[in-house]
């Protein structure tokens, strides 16, 4: 495994002899953008391994994306070849039309120790809901990016996440949302406890998400990528394109309905990939993932 090859496949080209805050940042950033947050394997006859090298393999030799455990597996490899100190942590994602948490860590998460400060690291979260730099783990405090207002909240060793939600302008309503899920203000995202972990712990997550009926992985075939000024994801055949503060406190939705024969350019076009095996879309589950 090449730190510069990993640099060529995020197209970062900044210096990286000073594991700073500044560094990591940057890098982070090229990670999101480059690298996109899918679990189309399980929808082509793939499974998805929880092995270091086949993760490098996949998403730095083939252009591939992955789920939290290849992505943020991948990029603490990254920055622990360049000096950073990183802890895996687990975290469980909330559940809209549930409200509630699941019971078991469905999540993993970075935990990275810098100059005297603690911040959370999360390249593998994607959709709407994607952090943009490293967040510092601070309880109570706003913390704006350009998706939006995050923000922690800390309550007897449990952290919570949170996201304020801008309006949004939907150009073709018919194909949005409810409006229960359109008129949140706040949104849960997740909540992780400072239990360093093992990736060994989440060898029974990453096989339950891609095996169980009910996993929102296997209900829904999911591809999202962070761009310059928004996000751009296909779930099923719904591609949607969102463009962050389009004016007024507002983001900017466009929805497109695609076509079976368009799947294969779409991906190609708007997210640099290329399957190996035939892709069935699937979206099954009405959990919503803005």
């Amino acid at each position: 495994m090449d730190i510069k090859e990993y640099f060529a496949r995020i197209s970062y080209r900044g210096s990286h002899d000073k594991p700073d805050l500044a560094t990591m940042s940057d890098i982070f950033q090229h990670h999101i953008q480059a690298v996109p947050f899918e679990n189309l394997s399980i929808h082509c006859g793939e499974g998805i391994e929880l092995d270091l090298e086949a993760t490098y393999n996949k998403i730095v030799r083939k252009k591939r994306g992955g789920w939290c455990m290849e992505n943020n597996w991948l990029l603490s490899w990254a920055l622990k070849t360049l000096g950073y100190s990183v802890t895996l942590l687990g975290a469980k994602v909330y559940v809209v039309e549930l409200d509630a948490y699941p019971d078991e860590m469905d999540h993993l998460l970075l935990r990275v120790d810098l100059d005297g400060k603690s911040y959370i690291v999360d390249a593998g979260f994607g959709m709407a809901y994607q952090l943009w730099q490293p967040m510092e783990l601070v309880s109570g405090i706003d913390q704006p990016q350009t998706p939006g207002v995050f923000r922690f909240q800390e309550e007897n060793g449990t952290w919570y996440l949170d996201k304020v939600k801008r309006k949004q302008l939907v150009l073709n309503q018919s194909s949005s949302t409810s409006s229960n899920v359109e008129n949140e203000v706040c949104r849960r995202v997740y909540l992780f406890t400072l239990q360093p972990r093992d990736i060994e712990e989440f060898r029974g997550c990453n096989a339950h998400l891609q095996t169980a009926p009910d996993s929102l992985f296997v209900t829904k075939s999911i591809c999202s990528l962070q761009t310059a000024d928004g996000i751009r994801a296909l779930v099923g055949w719904k591609l949607t394109e969102m463009k962050y503060n389009y004016k007024d406190n507002m983001d900017l939705v466009e929805i497109r309905i695609l076509a079976d024969e368009e799947m294969e350019k779409t991906l190609k076009e708007k997210f640099n990939i290329t399957l190996d095996k035939k892709f069935v879309p699937v979206n099954k589950s009405r959990f919503s993932l803005f």
